[in-house]
């Protein structure tokens, strides 16, 4: 079968690709902005990109084209597959019809979080012997791949709240039917498509009617947003998590004061320890969960834990990208006040109080543009000494004003340039210059390392 996506050079999208073609399909896809890393993986797993949305690239026509999320109607390939009746479908319906039906699928839903604790489930899963199959939208570097077919019975998903495709507004993880649902956190998000937190909430009851009886979900004792969601109706077993009390049934203990190695309590009982590279009580809070959801497939929690012990992160979550005369850049997907906060954290914890740490922020997903959450922002920014803003064109809230608290802290540029200039002339030997996008932000990374090391 030939098939055609559209926005393939997407996390997601790029991903169901590999899974088609290691399905034996002939795939080709089309995308507005063909970049790497994802263009890269593509083109090694023998997948041809065009550039664009012209029709002429459904010339053949293929048996089937997926349609990724973000085309809307008044694209030129879109209104070609209308006006000619093509075949088309959404990436998770594809998933779902193709791949998901017979397999246990263990996905991870939340506001924040889910790319990491996929990635430490699918790690888990894989060192147990279990060989899974998993679509997660980020690179484990465990894995060097966003997405594998795997010959066992576990996939591993994860599982986004964002909508379908511009024919079905409902979302994503609604088609994906797992066995064990993981569910880390609950936050208003995604503005551009929901009103306010409860119909998030809303999207997420209906998730959790498919859960069969004899699966599982896991998810923190302590957020009342889900408390929420659990109430309006479950028919599933549960179990919890927590970072901050020991009633859960998964719990932390014996934390370092890095936070690199923790005790694992379940029904408050030791029973494994982890000493792993990673920082931030967000992400023991991420392995808690990894971890329950892998007991539920039958893996222990020490074998859960060894495998942590090897675990690497996701490309672009505090993934150091270069070190100039002790000066560190790191990049970061954080784009959510609290996703911001939880990161500048544990980076303080990983540094101590006598390194600095130099926050650079690109308000770039559509809820940050339009400002929902611009008045958390200064609480979530406390714990760097310098931050860096760029205010784009376009934002929907007053920077400066919103921000004025942080006092001679915040610098406001409104080129990516300026921060780079800024930078070279402001950073000093062990500062820590921590950026946080959840797009590429103009290669900012590559080009601050490059201009540190051409002021030697």
């Amino acid at each position: 079968m030939h098939i055609h996506i559209l926005g393939i050079c997407g996390t997601f999208m790029g991903g169901v690709a590999q899974l088609a073609k290691s399905l034996g399909h002939k795939v080709t896809g089309s995308d507005a902005n063909v970049y790497p890393p994802m263009s890269t993986q593509l083109a090694a797993a023998g997948i041809d990109i065009y550039t664009g949305y012209d029709p002429a690239h459904l010339d053949p026509i293929p048996d089937q084209v997926v349609v990724g999320n973000a085309m809307t109607r008044g694209n030129p390939a879109i209104e070609y597959i209308l006006n000619n009746k093509l075949h088309y479908t959404s990436g998770p319906q594809w998933l779902a019809e193709n791949l998901l039906h017979d397999r246990w699928v263990l996905a991870t839903a939340g506001t924040h979080g889910k790319t990491t604790t996929s990635a430490m489930l699918a790690w888990i899963l894989e060192h147990a012997g279990l060989n899974p199959g998993f679509l997660i939208g980020g690179v484990p570097v465990n894995f060097g791949v966003s997405a594998k077919l795997g010959a066992g019975k576990f996939f591993v998903v994860e599982a986004d709240e964002y909508d379908t495709a511009f024919f079905d507004k409902r979302s994503k993880f609604i088609h994906y039917r797992p066995n064990t649902l993981i569910m880390n956190n609950l936050e208003m998000d995604h503005a551009d498509i929901f009103d306010d937190l409860a119909q998030i909430q809303k999207q997420f009851h209906h998730l959790i009617r498919t859960i069969p009886s004899s699966g599982n979900i896991i998810f923190p004792i302590d957020d009342r947003a889900l408390q929420q969601v659990l109430k309006m109706g479950c028919w599933t077993p549960n179990q919890t998590f927590s970072i901050h009390t020991n009633i859960a049934n998964w719990a932390m203990a014996d934390v370092s004061q890095d936070e690199s190695s923790f005790t694992i309590l379940y029904n408050t009982q030791p029973v494994a320890h982890v000493n792993w590279n990673l920082t931030g009580q967000h992400n023991i809070a991420n392995a808690l969960a990894a971890i329950a959801a892998a007991f539920h497939a039958g893996v222990s929690p020490e074998l859960a834990a060894s495998a942590l012990n090897n675990f690497h992160n996701v490309k672009r979550r505090m993934e150091l990208r270069g070190q100039i005369n002790n000066i560190a850049v790191y990049d970061d997907f954080a784009h959510h006040p609290t996703a911001i906060y939880t990161t500048l954290e544990g980076l303080r914890a990983r540094v101590g109080d006598e390194q600095r740490i130099l926050a650079v922020l690109e308000p770039r997903s559509n809820t940050m543009r339009l400002g929902v959450h611009s008045e958390q922002l200064v609480a979530a920014l406390q714990p760097a000494d310098l931050i860096y803003m760029y205010a784009p064109p376009g934002l929907s809230w007053d920077v400066a004003a919103t921000l004025t608290e942080l006092g001679d802290r915040i610098i406001i540029k409104t080129q990516v340039s300026d921060i780079i200039v800024d930078i070279v002339k402001t950073a000093r030997s062990h500062d820590n210059i921590l950026i946080m996008s959840n797009g590429g932000f103009e290669n900012i990374h590559q080009r601050l390392l490059d201009a540190l090391q051409n002021n030697q």
